[in-house]
């Protein structure tokens, strides 16, 4: 009788296969950052610091404007500045038109840095998506798409 149970407005799906699906994509993104970050260990780096490079290397952008991209709260994203600027790798400046706001800039240093970190990202997804079709890709990206917009229409 309880494995008859299903998910209340869950389109019918049995609890289980719910509970196991997102134990599952968890489970994955687990798996997924441990393999970056040891692809990243040469670096001295982490997946969350390098994602943080390659962002604010491509446009001038605030802690605020990260935050929300890395997955981080403010105290966490001040932890990650902490260690990238002890690193050499950012600093930190006022905005010029507002002094209440801070810019995150990628140093010399960091830009050298930079080109090396996407293919890593390159790499491990390849390896993520192994033996799946173009298809099979296209259809997991849609779903885990819809995944993302379920999760956010009420936050």
């Amino acid at each position: 009788m309880t494995n008859d149970r299903r998910v209340p407005g869950g389109d019918g799906v049995p609890i289980q296969l719910v509970l196991g699906g997102g134990s599952l994509l968890n489970q994955v993104g687990r798996e997924l950052r441990t393999v970056v970050d040891g692809m990243l260990a040469p670096y001295d780096l982490t997946a969350q610091q390098a994602a943080l490079l390659l962002s604010a290397a491509r446009q001038e952008t605030s802690p605020n404007r990260l935050a929300p991209e890395l997955g981080t709260d403010t105290a966490g994203m001040t932890r990650l500045l902490d260690r990238l600027e002890a690193k050499g790798l950012v600093r930190r400046r006022r905005h010029p038109d507002d002094r209440r706001s801070v810019v995150v800039e990628v140093t010399g240093q960091g830009r050298a840095l930079v080109p090396r970190l996407a293919p890593v990202f390159g790499r491990a997804s390849a390896r993520l998506l192994a033996g799946l079709s173009e298809e099979e890709v296209r259809l997991l990206t849609a779903l885990l798409e819809r995944m993302l917009r379920n999760l956010r229409q009420d936050a």
